[in-house]
């Protein structure tokens, strides 16, 4: 069996959600691909299969429809050019079309205007079919093209009623320049000019709109400029630098970064230091310290110091090229809400076909005379005037700019629906350590037991945490240290969850924990309980020391709250959210940093395997609830809620079970990411109610349903710039969404 491999696959010849059906129903039908996800206003697939991709492609092609995949020889600066290119091409046939469709509009009006009761007229209108068919064919060619290889594959789209509704224009008017007598004499009109201008509008509609779309993918291009093209290689042989192309350097490589440059790869600092400005991945502001040791991010900014770098990632390895990665994936996701846009889309142009003809069965046989060309004005301009376009990219396009405009504050989403799941939340579970906390705890406090030197205490609790990642151990570690203690390895370690640590060193059983560790293990803690009182109502951790069953004393541990926390939570509360601090420390601490931040509601003292049946109560009177932590003991919290959000300096795991990832360590990308959800789901219900209420009145007023009360009906080529305009009017409401300032961006501006 093949291995699966994935690629995306850039697409040509879609114009609506009907040729979006068929690129996703030929690729899910095809045997062998695992997923595909078929994205129109990105014009492009994302296919994980197990074929090789020129398979994939036969399959699109013979669907009737182009595709090329996106890599190293192909990329997006070949793409853009190619758009760019077909931008320039359409404006060409707009100004084809309308350079002969204004001259015969304009000669409607003229008394002068040849008529098909004389040789001359039928002459003079019988050459302008033919120059009509030629501006036709040369400016739209493709949309008759994309009809007919629609109709050998039993399906209709967007060609298919440009086509119908342009062409039974042309054909009634030459066959009526050829025999005029088919008809009655006041049924003798030509509508060449509506044919043209049809065409010429609608190519322009596509070309404002190719341009919108461009505008809309700033984000991933935003993202893409920032990976440096070359890097300074220091060759292993000589010492000497030269700079290589990035494709040339491979991991373990040591590279050169100079004061100005890009960062070209992930690695680790291994001589230097640095103010290195990472918002252009994580939104933070503020320029980050890198000296030896410490790890940076290719495509941040080295801004002072010069850097010798060791290179751990590159490439498609890079957390810059898995971060394009995850929104790509993000804007082809489908949420709910556009999920039922695609089956409304999937069944647009066959109704609308049906209420064309039963629109020409209405006029035929009861419309005035002269029938013929009241039918074939109706039936023409329903056919032009509706608009599948608007439909289908109503969802996308504001999916595709919310996801760029989230990754712009440092927000990536992970999983299509939470986009518009985190729009609906109104509960946010904030775990406490390194999440309202910065994470970087310290001792503050020491008290001893009679006869016991803080020296001891340092010594036998370093001894049990010498070999453990806990935040609160590093603290204690840290202390040791800076008491110049050589620790000493502790034996028989063994951690218990939820309560703290046990060992043995030099023969005496060691207890490292919280008060219910020695409380379960019959240590006598009664004569400090007025200083654990004391130090957790200074928002302070305490952790107990036992020596052989024998209370030596307690470390307290502080974790300092984030600067930003109290004005992010506040920013919460604000957006209508309840916040709750769900974490595993003591009531009393957990309620001290309660009160200081302003969190509403504190469940205390839960171990990491009930911290997932907190969310479930929470969300047991149907309430919508995000989860927000760092640490591995948070992973099955992350999952459980309705949104998980994982904070960017936290683990892996955390991060892979979540459905958000903050890059920042600020609160506020929560505020951030609820707000940009809400903007965009609110954008695609005015995409949607827009699309719904122009076909809603258009196709009516097209089939001419008022024109007993008015006696007017609708010009087509004014139809073909409505339907044109439609499809821009989404994709520009769309493209609001860039110029909305979020956050502390839109508070600075109601400040001003």
């Amino acid at each position: 069996m093949s291995q699966a491999q994935s690629y995306r696959l850039a697409l040509r010849g879609m114009h609506c959600a009907s040729c979006v059906q068929q690129v996703q129903s030929a690729l899910d039908q095809l045997p062998g691909v695992n997923e595909a996800e078929v994205n129109l206003p990105d014009r492009s697939a994302q296919v994980s299969a197990d074929l090789p991709a020129e398979v994939v492609i036969q399959t699109i092609e013979s669907a009737g429809f182009g595709a090329t995949v996106l890599n190293d020889e192909y990329g997006e600066d070949q793409r853009q050019a190619e758009e760019k290119q077909q931008y320039h091409q359409q404006l060409k046939k707009t100004a084809a079309a309308l350079t002969l469709g204004i001259p015969l509009m304009l000669m409607m009006f003229w008394s002068g205007m040849p008529m098909l009761n004389s040789a001359g007229g039928q002459i003079f209108w019988f050459v302008t079919g033919l120059l009509t068919l030629g501006v036709m064919v040369y400016s739209g060619g493709h949309f008759y093209q994309g009809a007919w290889l629609a109709f050998k594959r039993h399906y209709a789209n967007m060609d298919t009623l440009i086509a119908l509704g342009t062409g039974t224009a042309w054909f009634y008017s030459m066959l009526i320049s050829v025999w005029p007598d088919l008809v009655p004499e006041q049924a003798r009109h030509v509508y060449f000019e509506a044919a043209v201008f049809i065409v010429g509008l609608v190519n322009l509609g596509q070309a404002l709109e190719s341009r919108a779309r461009g505008k809309a993918s700033q984000a991933i291009r935003k993202l893409l400029n920032l990976q440096p093209q070359t890097a300074r290689l220091i060759r292993r042989e000589d010492g000497e630098e030269v700079d290589m192309r990035i494709e040339s350097i491979h991991k373990r490589d040591m590279i050169r970064v100079r004061p100005g440059e890009k960062i070209p790869v992930d690695g680790k600092v291994m001589d230097g230091e640095t103010l290195v400005d990472e918002s252009m991945l994580t939104g933070e502001p503020l320029p980050v310290v890198k000296k030896k040791g410490d790890e940076v991010t290719a495509g941040t900014l080295n801004q002072s110091g010069v850097l010798r770098v060791r290179t751990l990632r590159v490439g498609d390895d890079t957390a810059l090229a898995r971060i394009i990665d995850q929104v790509r994936q993000a804007q082809n996701a489908k949420p709910e809400l556009g999920r039922l846009a695609d089956k409304i889309a999937a069944v647009f142009v066959p109704v609308v076909l049906v209420i064309a003809v039963l629109t020409a069965l209405a006029w035929f046989n009861f419309g005035p005379q002269p029938v013929s060309a009241y039918m074939l004005v109706t039936t023409m301009t329903v056919l032009v005037i509706a608009c599948p376009c608007a439909l289908g990219l109503a969802t996308p396009m504001s999916i595709m700019v919310g996801v760029g405009k989230a990754a712009e504050q440092g927000i990536l989403i992970r999983r299509g629906d939470a986009l518009q799941q985190t729009s609906e939340v109104n509960v946010v579970v904030l775990d406490k350590t390194g999440t309202v906390t910065q994470g970087k705890p310290r001792v503050t406090d020491l008290v001893t037991a009679p006869g016991v030197h803080e020296h001891e205490i340092l010594q036998n609790a370093a001894a049990l945490e010498l070999a453990s990642e806990h935040p609160l151990a590093r603290a204690i570690l840290d202390k040791a240290s800076d008491a110049g203690i050589q620790p000493l390895s502790a034996e028989n370690i063994k951690p218990r969850p939820g309560l703290g640590i046990s060992g043995s060193l030099k023969d005496k059983m060691l207890l490292l924990g919280n008060p219910e560790l020695m409380q379960s293990e019959g240590v006598d803690i009664q004569w400090v309980e007025a200083d654990l009182l004391q130090l957790s109502e200074q928002a302070k951790t305490p952790v107990l020391l036992a020596e052989d069953g024998r209370l030596l004393g307690i470390l307290g541990i502080a974790d300092p709250i984030k600067d930003d926390s109290v004005a992010a939570i506040e920013r919460l509360k604000k957006q209508g959210a309840h916040v709750v601090m769900l974490t595993g420390d003591n009531p009393v601490t957990a309620q001290a940093v309660a009160r200081q931040t302003g969190v509403d509601q504190v469940i205390a003292g839960v171990l990491p395997d009930g911290k997932a049946e907190a969310i479930r109560s929470l969300q047991a009177d149907g309430r919508k609830v995000a989860m927000v932590g760092d640490g591995i003991n948070d992973a099955p919290a992350l999952a459980q809620a309705d949104v998980g959000m994982a904070i960017g300096t936290g683990t892996d795991i955390a991060i892979e079970s979540a459905d958000l990832t903050l890059m920042r360590g600020s609160l506020h990308g929560i505020a951030d990411a609820m707000e940009v959800s809400r903007l965009t789901v609110r954008n695609i219900k005015q995409n949607l109610l827009g699309a719904f209420i122009y076909n809603s009145i258009g196709i009516p007023l097209a089939a001419g349903l008022f024109f007993p009360l008015t006696g007017w009906l609708l010009n087509p080529a004014l139809a073909g710039a409505a339907m044109a305009l439609s499809s821009v009017t989404v994709v520009s409401n769309a493209n609001r969404l860039r110029l909305i300032p979020i956050g502390q961006k839109a508070q600075k501006r109601e400040q001003v």
